[in-house]
């Protein structure tokens, strides 16, 4: 946990749950139990990972980004 008025460490994360919510669960029926949604979860992490895209990393996935800002 960060000091009080200092945001930053907690933006990243919440930027992801964002997306998250949004693009996973959002429109979707509630799940079943827990085991279809940590599936569901699951999935979606792998898909952000190593799949989307994003115009700000250009047009890379995280995960090649950060093999290319390590390549560097």
């Amino acid at each position: 946990m960060s000091r009080k008025g200092n945001c930053h460490d907690n933006a990243p994360i919440e930027s992801f749950f964002h997306l998250y919510k949004t693009e996973c669960l959002a429109g979707f029926p509630p799940r079943k139990d827990l085991d279809e949604l940590r599936a569901v979860s699951l999935e979606y992490v792998n898909w952000f990972n190593h799949h989307r895209f994003s115009l700000k990393t250009k047009s890379m996935s995280p995960r090649e980004y950060r093999e290319h800002a390590l390549a560097t």
